[in-house]
């Protein structure tokens, strides 16, 4: 058996804690800590972590497959990208950008699941032009201090880690810096979760600065580095969080050729209507296509070659068909799909979200036009909501 197939066979064995009253929790909108420590228990949080913290060492493609159990196993889509934010969010930069001290001091602890990171990129007038970031960190002797806004930060309101993106030098990519701020820093002011259409238990909120002084042994990478660490961590937040969600479509898939196989109608299986069968075989060639794209662009990203069309598209064709497929499930399902009981329409609910976060599809389009040498007008940057 493979340290890869261990996994898979790890957050299996927690489904049962993974998936209790999930539409109860997806209803009031609340994280459900009692199945983070599943989450933590699993040890999908170690995956690509090196040993030397306590992490699984494995390979960016084998943590793709791991997500991908952990969606087809876990159906509160919202504990899922709060995991995958978990994983990527700091936990990844450290890795690649953290001296020997700042990995020390969090990493062990962030791969265990005892400090729930998150990192703010997003503000309230910038959302997907990252390079836009006002945001910023004034050098004053040994430390850093910090003023501004941040919007839309998933895991905020619960993060007791925070990876703040802001500007320490000119307008543009350059100016950009990366500080790691603990909750209880005076002048940090978390806001309360906002209400959302999906991924309602994966907590979203504001992130306040006002006069943060952050040492200057805090800093991530060197001063200025900002926009190539975001760079790097938004390839693999794309491909980590939407391979969550291939395995939410495979899941999803394997149901709708369960219903379309019992549910009778006319004194037949709905299966054999080819309304309803082309509708699954369509459900069947999204989802291998989505594979497709996602590893060979892992593959690529890992291989360290260009993959910046390639990791755009990925975004963009997985997040599409996890939102037409989810769709069409609740044709599939009727009556059924419509209600809440089914767990149907919350996948319809989630899926409006993928288009929106990690870069709006629309954006992810106008970076692959400018890749092939036309100009769109529209800024070129990304965002994490």
């Amino acid at each position: 058996m493979t340290a890869t197939t261990d996994t898979f066979t790890t957050v299996a064995d927690w489904a049962e804690d993974l998936n209790r009253d999930t539409a109860s929790w997806d209803a009031r909108g609340e994280f459900p800590r009692e199945k983070w420590k599943a989450i933590q228990r699993s040890g999908i949080l170690a995956v690509p972590f090196d040993p030397r913290y306590g992490g699984r060492g494995h390979s960016l493609t084998e943590t793709m497959r791991a997500l991908e159990g952990l969606g087809h196993t876990c159906r509160d889509a919202g504990l899922s990208f709060s995991t995958s934010t978990q994983i990527v969010s700091v936990g990844l930069v450290l890795q690649a950008f953290g001296d020997a001290e700042l990995k020390a001091a969090y990493l062990p602890r962030i791969i265990s699941g005892e400090l729930i990171t998150a990192h703010a990129i997003t503000e309230p007038g910038n959302g997907s032009d990252a390079t836009g970031i006002t945001t910023t960190a004034r050098r004053d002797g040994d430390d850093y201090v910090l003023d501004g806004e941040k919007m839309f930060i998933t895991n905020a309101p619960v993060a007791d880690l925070i990876l703040l993106y802001v500007r320490t030098g000119a307008p543009g990519p350059l100016g950009l810096s990366c500080f790691l701020v603990e909750r209880d820093t005076p002048g940090l002011r978390i806001g309360e979760p906002l209400d959302k259409m999906g991924l309602r238990t994966s907590p979203l909120g504001a992130v306040t600065l006002d006069g943060v002084r952050v040492p200057a042994s805090r800093r991530v990478g060197r001063e200025g580095a900002g926009f190539l660490i975001l760079d790097h961590i938004m390839k693999r937040e794309i491909l980590l969080s939407f391979s969550i969600t291939l395995g939410e479509m495979a899941h999803r898939l394997d149901r709708c050729v369960r219903q379309a196989k019992t549910r009778t109608q006319f004194g037949q299986p709905i299966g054999a209507f080819q309304a309803v069968s082309h509708k699954v075989a369509d459900m069947k060639i999204a989802v291998e296509t989505a594979r497709k794209w996602l590893y060979d662009t892992g593959a690529k990203v890992e291989a360290g070659e260009d993959a910046a069309i390639d990791v755009a598209a990925t975004k963009t064709v997985v997040s599409e068909a996890n939102l037409r497929t989810a769709l069409d499930a609740v044709q599939i399902f009727g009556g059924a799909g419509y209600l809440t009981a089914t767990g149907v329409e919350a996948d319809v609910r989630n899926a409006v979200g993928g288009t929106i976060y990690s870069g709006t599809n629309e954006v992810q389009r106008n970076r692959i036009a400018s890749l092939l040498g036309l100009r769109p007008t529209t800024s070129q940057g990304v965002r994490r909501d």
